[in-house]
């Protein structure tokens, strides 16, 4: 099978270091090949918006999705002008204090800022004319240590690899850590920026963009109802970091770990294991994230509910896979002490790299089918999607899924990655960002039911009389749905919709890995609140409102979902 024993490649920036698997910083180590050892895959345009075959497939479903592809994009490049404008405005409020020095504050230089690059020292950073004291912050930052990168220098290099950072409500959090200001003489002088996203795959028009750098794109809710496996050029896209550039011809995975010899795979390789397939729904756990903050603000993107999808992956079951480097079941004597690790291609500045892990009695279960995906619905895996490998773990948050794959390892702690042990969990409605304790709760796993009306939006304009509303709904960790529910007079009374399609192509279909959709006729005679609620196969039910369930991430937003409609008289 061409199995090769590792070489590690490390580059000569990257610090030397040495330890054993569960090592936080070996990982890091390993991470730093991410985006350097690969080259651009030049055939990544046949997998684009462009492909020929992809504008059969829009054909093939009527022309929907081509018309709504259009006008979403027409609308979207004009309220995105209208947002722009209102954005930049914000975006200078929030600047205004950074660019100017404040006259009751002391001055630093540069050198002196250079000098307070740990917790002894007290943790300081410049940004722009200010001076801030990070050292409380650097605790809570949902980025975990990355902000010690800067320690001691300038947040602006950091920064433009992440963008997210570049508005008014971050500017503001950041002016309570100020302590002085920067010697004129010091302040960084405007530099072309480098563009780390540089190269990226084309992006379907329709798809609803939240984030530019790094790309994130939702699914236009009324396009979810369509098809049962979601088109790969409209399924939602969820990137953390740039996204790296992968040649398949060189690209290796590598298996290591606690009861593990230590392998790399080729695609060719992966190819060789059976093939198998199964039909799942990934889901970000910040779906329908904007309705839990209508109440009360939460920090994300500002998802609806396209941030989920369903697709028919095929691949190597990764347990054959990592039988290859000697995995055996008994040898693992307690497996609840041990988790199965994920790293990505994609990196930082650092050479840290997207990780995720989960409990290693997953892989146990006879009955969870997680797989090394190369093919999202008969087609290559797309660049966006995690070209050439990712892992499918269906049932489970999306953020364990991780793109991209380079390493799969067995350890004794689960991943030190920050979208694992900061990023991810769900908190007490009473924390917030200034008093939260990230080892206070365990990282999102399993995700509880939730359902979803798609082919209306709230405040809709309808006639009165018959109309036919359909959606989604999906319940994690196999659980099927057995009931969908809607109710036009606030709960008081329930229709029953009907289940339309409940294709399944899983492996040995012991385990629900899919969503429904569904629809439901109703008969609406004056304007009112819509009421959507699923039930699954473990009489799970989806909570009424967000008030008990919000948390400042605005993660696992499930309640019903509720749109007003409009009745034309």
């Amino acid at each position: 099978m061409g199995i090769r024993i590792c070489a590690p490649f490390v580059p000569s920036w990257y610090p030397s270091v040495t330890g054993i698997e569960s090592n936080p910083r070996h990982d890091r180590q390993h991470c730093a090949k991410g985006g350097r050892k690969f080259h651009q895959y030049r055939e990544y345009q046949s997998q684009s918006g462009n492909d020929t075959k992809g504008h059969m497939e829009w054909s093939k479903l009527g022309g929907t999705i081509g018309a709504v592809a259009i006008t979403g994009y027409l609308v979207w490049k004009k309220s995105s002008s209208v947002a722009q404008l209102d954005a930049q405005k914000h975006h200078d409020i929030g600047n205004r204090k950074h660019e100017q020095a404040l006259k009751h504050l002391p001055y630093f230089s540069r050198n002196e800022v250079a000098e307070h690059y740990d917790d002894s020292r007290r943790v300081w950073v410049s940004f722009r004319r200010g001076v801030y004291d990070v050292t409380e912050f650097s605790a809570v930052h949902p980025g975990g240590s990355r902000i010690l990168m800067a320690a001691g220098g300038s947040l602006e290099p950091f920064w433009e690899l992440y963008p997210v950072h570049q508005k008014s409500d971050v500017f503001h959090i950041l002016e309570k850590y100020r302590i002085g200001n920067l010697n004129e003489d010091d302040v960084l002088e405007t530099q072309e920026s480098v563009d780390h996203f540089k190269g990226e795959p084309m992006r379907h028009p329709a798809l609803i963009r939240r984030a530019e750098k790094p790309f994130n794109g939702e699914t236009p809710p009324s396009l979810l109802i369509e098809k049962f496996h979601t088109p790969n050029d409209v399924f939602y896209v969820r990137n953390h970091l740039p996204v790296p550039q992968v040649d398949a011809k060189t690209y290796s995975l590598e298996i290591d770990g606690i009861s593990l010899n230590e392998v790399s795979l080729s695609l060719q390789d992966i190819k060789k294991f059976p093939k198998v397939s199964i039909s799942a729904t990934i889901q970000c756990g910040g779906n329908r994230r904007t309705e839990m903050g209508k109440g009360k603000p939460v920090a994300g993107l500002g998802w609806t509910g396209g941030a989920i999808g369903n697709a028919k992956w095929t691949g190597a079951r990764l347990v054959d896979v990592l039988r290859t480097a000697g995995f055996k079941p008994e040898a693992y004597k307690h497996p609840e002490k041990f988790h199965v690790k994920f790293d990505g291609l994609d990196t930082d500045q650092s050479g840290e790299c997207y990780g995720a892990s989960v409990p290693l009695s997953y892989l146990l279960d006879g009955n969870f089918d997680a797989i090394l995906a190369y093919e999202m619905n008969d087609k290559p895996i797309p660049i966006d999607h995690g070209f050439p490998i990712r892992i499918v773990l269906p049932g489970i948050v999306g953020a364990r899924s991780v793109k991209w794959l380079s390493r799969v390892s067995i350890s004794d702690e689960e991943s030190q990655s920050p979208w694992q042990q900061r990023d991810y969990k769900v908190f007490s409605p009473s924390v917030s960002l200034e008093t939260v304790d990230f080892s206070a709760a365990p990282p999102i796993m399993e995700t509880p039911v939730t359902s979803y009306i798609c082919s209306h939006d709230d405040g809709d304009k309808v006639k009165k009389g018959p109309l036919k509303l359909q959606g989604y709904a999906f319940s994690g960790g196999g659980r099927r749905i057995i009931r969908v529910e809607i109710s036009l007079d606030k709960g008081k009374s329930w229709n029953i919709a009907k289940i339309s399609d409940t294709n399944d192509t899983n492996l040995e279909n012991t385990r629900n890995w899919s969503w429904v959709l569904w629809e439901a006729n109703i008969n609406i005679q004056s304007s009112a609140e819509i009421w959507v609620k699923a039930v699954d196969s473990g009489y799970n039910q989806q909570p009424e409102d967000f008030k008990n369930i919000w948390n400042y991430r605005g993660l696992l937003a499930t309640a019903y979902h509720k749109i007003y409609l409009d009745v034309l008289t």
